[in-house]
């Protein structure tokens, strides 16, 4: 007889891990946005900021 004592949880651990790969790819978009909205934000405080601080010497 052949022993597959370890194969169900190999296969197990290979499914599991292509589930998690899955879900990283499903989410990559929604990541990508979420960066180009905080660097937009980012971008936008330090204008202002930049904006305050010669008002504040030029008045």
């Amino acid at each position: 007889m052949r022993e597959s004592h370890g194969w169900p949880a190999l296969r197990k651990a290979v499914a599991r891990t292509n589930r998690l790969v899955r879900w990283a790819v499903r989410q990559r978009r929604a990541a990508a946005g979420h960066l180009l909205r905080g660097a937009c934000y980012g971008i936008g405080t330090g204008a202002v900021s930049i904006l305050v601080l010669w008002l504040q010497e030029h008045l």
